[in-house]
């Protein structure tokens, strides 16, 4: 929703999380991280809520997860974080390796104004 607004917009997260059909408490936590990693402004005083900080087809899909997921996103095992490795491998370990570098490259070209 945010993503299809003029650059520039301010929304209000209830309006936000209405249009998705969040829960408001987690959509707040979700725009915490992206406002520290830059991709989300959010405006305090006359005019409240969340804009983009850039234009939708300057943010990268990979950015967001990043934001959300953590900047080591690509590099572990996103089925048994912190328990899988090469050492200790999970049962999808060896395939996560295989496809995990063709989904980075996706996130990386695929930016927010294409998928919304």
């Amino acid at each position: 929703m945010l993503a299809r607004q003029p650059q520039g917009k301010v929304m209000l997260l209830r309006e936000i999380a209405e249009s998705g059909r969040l829960p408001e408490g987690f959509l707040a936590k979700v725009f915490q991280k992206l406002t520290r990693h830059n991709l989300v402004r959010s405006h305090r005083g006359a005019i409240r809520g969340y804009a983009l900080a850039r234009p939708a087809q300057g943010i990268k899909l990979k950015e967001i997860f990043e934001a959300i997921e953590g900047p080591d996103l690509f590099e572990r095992c996103i089925f048994w974080s912190g328990r899988c490795g090469d050492q200790n491998p999970c049962r999808l370990h060896q395939r996560w390796a295989k496809i995990r570098p063709q989904i980075e490259a996706v996130m990386e070209e695929t930016t927010l104004a294409q998928v919304v």
